[in-house]
């Protein structure tokens, strides 16, 4: 059995994840990373995925939400959406120190665990994956600082500005093209590291995005004045489900467990700091209700040890 982990980007409502990981771990009494042997995670699931990868438990992750989430994302209100109209709504700068302040100048070859982290280089509008060395092809990204990949993956456009890499690359957040990671995971899984498919068993953990509301949409042909605010939201939705919908075609729907409690709308963003306890909370509800039956299926047994296919010279 090969167990793959993926989390979903959000911003600050990657409290969720991490609540409900570090719930996980308070009942094992033991670091989820253990129990996976692929982890993807994309925007702020990426930095959860770096964290862990690094051996970070998830609760440490979570005081790292809780502690730098308002630092991040700061700021007298109207200014900010003043500025939204403009320019990035945030300064890249605090999300760097914070960044910095927990991963320090590691590299991504320092993972004790695959990880697969999406971006988007905006130079040829081609997708940009970090991974670490889990196949001989990949000969370069280990050797890059996890901060820069962390800031490329959650430059989400409108809200930060384009992270530019140490090779002068624009990127941006990698939920353009696959905020909900698990088909790009399963996909992986079955190409890259030619695991069975029959031998998979995928978590995938959600950001709880609100319902979708297009009433009007769906009635009356409405133009740009309309959609121009909706559009996202309507291709988020779509990438999801057609992610978790591959996911499920490869792999067998009876082994990709999705967790991603339905929400009240206009109540949760990706950048609203003082819905944290309440998403801690909800982490905390979620995983209380869903560790009997993820437990024989992800938490009986630990995975074999990771060994890169390129190192890191001493």
């Amino acid at each position: 059995m090969k167990k793959i982990l993926t989390i979903e980007g959000g911003g600050i409502k990657g409290v969720f994840p991490a609540s409900f990981l570090a719930t996980i771990e308070e009942t094992l009494g033991d670091n989820v990373a253990n129990y996976f042997d692929l982890i993807v995670g994309t925007s702020t699931g990426g930095i959860i995925a770096l964290g862990l990868g690094l051996g970070f438990s998830a609760k440490e992750i979570l005081e790292f939400y809780e502690n730098s989430g308002p630092q991040i994302f700061k700021g007298n209100r109207m200014l900010r959406l003043l500025r939204h109209i403009w320019i990035s709504k945030y300064s890249q700068e605090p999300l760097k120190r914070a960044l910095e302040s927990i991963f320090d100048d590691r590299k991504l070859g320092e993972s004790t665990k695959r990880l697969v982290i999406p971006s988007l280089d905006l130079e040829t509008g081609k997708v940009h994956v970090y991974k670490t060395s889990h196949n001989p092809r990949l000969e370069q990204d280990y050797k890059l600082r996890v901060v820069d990949v962390a800031l490329a993956t959650a430059a989400a456009p409108t809200y930060f500005p384009t992270h530019r890499s140490a090779a002068g690359t624009p990127l941006v957040d990698g939920g353009l093209w696959a905020n909900n990671p698990v088909g790009m995971a399963v996909v992986e899984a079955i190409t890259l590291l030619d695991w069975p498919r029959d031998s998979l068993r995928v978590l995938s953990i959600g950001c709880i995005p609100e319902p979708l509301k297009v009433r009007l949409g769906r009635k009356w042909a409405l133009g740009l004045g309309y959609w121009g605010f909706k559009i996202v939201s309507v291709f988020m939705a779509a990438q999801s489900s057609a992610s978790e919908g591959t996911a499920k075609l490869l792999a067998g729907h009876e082994n990709v467990i999705r967790i991603n409690p339905p929400v009240e709308a206009a109540r949760f963003n990706l950048d609203v700091v003082k819905e944290i306890p309440s998403l801690k909370g909800l982490g905390y509800t979620e995983a209380r209700e869903a560790i009997p039956s993820l437990r024989p299926i992800f938490f009986g047994e630990y995975v074999e040890k990771f060994t890169p296919c390129h190192r890191l010279s001493s």
